[in-house]
């Protein structure tokens, strides 16, 4: 922990006076004392004794402890030198074994090799062989037409005998065809329940066009009775129930009844989990669902059919039993599929087929409420396809609009707009043709294509057994969801793209004002095809007032912001020479475009509201305001003449020309003008020099320079002073520049004062 001392030390000190604590030397350490006392001392001669004394303990400590390990060094070693010869001697005796036993070893090797191939052959094929025997039953089987013991034997085969020999190319080919032959089988049993649901289905769909929902029947037989004149087949025309009775006779006769009718029944039961397996593609097609109906009815019809043509053999706890299975495994695999329409088309269809397969199966007594709770689920799907449908529908609507207003030349065109949308103005009906109405062409293309939306939406409610009421409030709903979030986002879109210009943002503006309006046709619409009045209580609003007040609102703050960056592109252009000693005898041009540009930009507000038209106005001219006196105040500007001063005062007095020559009707005085009062007093302090009046009136409510901030005036001061100093060098001792630079220095001193007690 010590470093070594230094060579010289100053006096009185000794090496070991020296302290190193934390590798310094420190002189002024306690260490050094108890080292001074030890060598100056009495008993110095005897310290170093003692120390001697201590050194020769610990080495023969030392010495002690390496002779008692000495020896078990030494013994190891010999031990580890045995061990070596003893490997050498092994390794020699192994190198002289007898030839003669390996090669019999080797040869006592492949006997057994072969003693074991043998016996796994044997056992491979008698595993084999009874897979063989069951595929050529189960081909027995289908040929046959023995469709439930077939399933059966694959069954067996697939799940018990295969996987015991996957590992064979034959059993790879037979695992390949088990799905082949399982589709033959479940082919062949549905054709009989796909046609006979087919048919009762068509049956109740001829009824419902005869007489919509008079027609229920109780039994098969009922219904056969009614379309007996048609022709129409019946179960027991396409299939044969003979064997059911035969087999029920003979049971019954041997006193065996229950045993066939728990062998029915389970039989049944497996038929009806192979016909509520829907194939797997069923979604992509109307046929696929119609097949899938078919084949449920059907099997639902033969076995209404046996419950009344046979005495126990089934009874109506058993059919209720399937029937609730079936319902609810039918009612998943709806939900599943249908979840996967997005063709507004396919939905609408599928709810009609839902509602034939429904009266049907009421017909036979089975209860279907469930299947139209669930219709109620499809119908939000639905609408979430339909305003999907429509999303496209109005954008392309507002990409393809020119925005402009929509001009007639003869009465018809002029009728014919009238028709679609409902306008009407007293003053454009006197206006000679052509004439042109305020709106452009996607007001009446938007408003026809919420009718068509709601159009859209009273056909899924047809047969759906709800009230008017009902229906009523599920068109307000989707309507609503139509205008709020479907058609507000296109709205929205639409405003806020890059390239959209403010004669396309004033049309829009226009649009929305008259879409607004148009919401009580909307509202007498719906009421006109529900027959619910809006008074009733409980019935949902239209929103669309609310969606086209934001959309209206949206354009006009873009507008205020298209405006302001116009302007600043304006601005971006002027190159004021703040140097200057004279000014120029106009305004700058820049400043004039600029001008201009407001004009004729306000001149296409005319169709705008008032306030709106106003507002943009007033946004503006403040604006401008604002930028022309960050302009002036700017950092980079570090000196400005008097001469440029005046210059910068031409322009803002263009600036007041515009304002007081009224461009947007219904500002009242010289309001507009008020937007450049801050400007106009400044300049005017400082083109007058009226710091006099500035500083005597300050803070009174009657101040002639009340909109002049005093750390606004001291920024421009000290760009003047900065430039008077630099003009004045030689000049100084002139009397006249010599007060007014005291004139300044005095102002700028009362200013500085007036800030600080403002702060204080």
């Amino acid at each position: 922990q010590y470093r070594k001392p230094p060579e010289q030390l100053p006096e009185p000190y000794t090496p070991f006076q020296v302290n190193y604590a934390n590798g310094y030397w420190n002189p002024d350490s306690k260490c050094h004392l108890l080292f001074r006392s030890v060598y100056d001392g009495e008993e110095h001669g005897r310290f170093m004794e003692k120390l001697e004394a201590r050194i020769r303990n610990h080495d023969r400590e030392i010495e002690k402890m390496c002779n008692f390990h000495y020896q078990g060094f030494v013994d190891s070693i010999t031990e580890l030198l045995k061990v070596r010869g003893e490997a050498q001697k092994l390794k020699v005796r192994e190198s002289h074994l007898n030839p003669m036993l390996i090669i019999a070893m080797e040869e006592l090797k492949q006997c057994r090799l072969q003693q074991r191939n043998i016996s796994a052959t044997v056992d491979k094929l008698t595993l084999c062989l009874p897979v063989l025997e069951m595929y050529s039953k189960l081909r027995e089987q289908m040929k046959s037409k023995r469709h439930y013991p077939a399933l059966k034997t694959l069954e067996h085969l697939e799940h018990t005998y295969l996987p015991q020999v996957s590992h064979y190319r034959f059993c790879k080919i037979m695992v390949d065809n088990i799905p082949k032959l399982r589709e033959e089988i479940k082919e062949s049993i549905r054709k009989h329940s796909d046609k006979i649901g087919e048919t009762a289905m068509k049956q109740v769909r001829t009824c419902s066009v005869w007489r919509r929902g008079s027609c229920s029947g109780r039994s098969f037989t009922v219904t056969l009775s009614l379309f007996n004149a048609k022709a129409v087949p019946g179960a027991q025309d396409l299939v044969d129930f003979s064997p059911v009775y035969r087999c029920l006779h003979i049971y019954s006769v041997l006193g065996a009844q229950e045993t066939f009718e728990n062998y029915y029944r389970k039989q049944r039961r497996k038929q009806a989990r192979l016909v509520l397996q829907p194939p797997s593609n069923m979604h992509e097609t109307l046929d696929g669902y119609r097949k899938y109906f078919n084949q449920i009815v059907g099997f639902f019809v033969v076995e209404d059919h046996i419950l009344h043509t046979t005495q126990g053999l089934v009874n109506r706890a058993y059919i209720d039993e399937l029937w609730e299975m079936a319902l609810s495994k039918t009612i998943a695999a709806l939900r599943t599929h249908s979840s996967y329409c997005s063709d507004p088309s396919l939905v609408l269809d599928l709810k009609n087929l839902i509602v034939l397969f429904a009266d049907t199966l009421q017909g036979y007594g089975f209860p279907v409420n469930q299947l139209f709770d669930m219709l109620l689920e499809i119908q939000d799907q639905y609408s979430e396809t339909l305003l999907k449908k429509w999303t496209g529908v109005f954008r392309n609507i507002l990409d393809s609009d020119n925005y402009s207003p929509i001009p007639v030349t003869n009465e018809e065109m002029y009728k014919k707009i009238v028709g679609q949308f409902p306008f009407q103005d007293a003053e454009l009906e006197k206006q000679p043709f052509p004439k042109k109405f305020p709106f452009s062409e996607f007001v009446p293309k938007v408003y026809n294509q919420i009718k068509e939306f709601i159009y859209a939406c009273l056909k899924f409610s047809e047969d759906l057994h709800l009230s008017s009421t009902e229906v009523d409030d599920m068109i307000r709903k989707s309507t609503n969801l139509l205008l709020t979030r479907t058609l507000s986002n296109c709205l929205q879109n639409v405003i806020k793209r890059k390239n959209v210009g403010l004669t396309e943002l004033v049309q829009i503006i226009i649009n929305t004002t008259h879409l607004e309006k148009s919401c009580k046709f909307l509202e007498e619409f719906i009421t006109n095809i529900t027959n619910v009045l809006p008074e009733t209580v409980h019935t949902t609003k239209l929103y669309g007032t609310t969606t086209f007040k934001d959309a209206r609102h949206a354009a006009e703050e873009e507008i205020y912001t298209n405006l302001n960056q116009k302007i600043d592109q304006f601005l971006q252009l002027a190159d004021y020479d703040w140097m200057a000693m004279e000014p120029g005898s106009k305004a700058s041009d820049y400043l004039v475009d600029l001008i201009g540009f407001l004009r004729s930009t306000f001149a296409v507000f005319t169709h705008l509201p008032g306030k709106v038209a106003q507002t943009a106005c007033m946004s503006a001219c403040k604006h401008l305001s604002t930028s022309l006196m960050q302009l002036l105040l700017e950092a980079e500007v570090r000196q400005l003449t008097l001469g440029a001063l005046q210059q910068f005062n031409l322009d803002v007095e263009e600036c007041e020309q515009f304002a007081r020559s009224g461009p947007v009707p219904g500002f009242q005085g010289d309001t507009l003008q008020l937007a450049f009062i801050d400007l106009r007093q400044l300049l005017d302090l400082f083109i007058q020099w009226d710091w006099s009046t500035y500083l005597a009136d300050y803070g009174q409510p009657t101040c002639k320079y009340l909109r002049v901030n005093p750390t606004t005036a001291l920024v421009l001061l000290e760009k003047m002073r900065d430039t008077s100093r630099k003009n004045n060098v030689f000049a100084q001792f002139r009397k006249n520049e010599r007060d007014k630079q005291k004139l300044i220095d005095t102002v700028a001193k009362q200013l500085r004062s007036l800030i600080n007690s403002h702060h204080s």
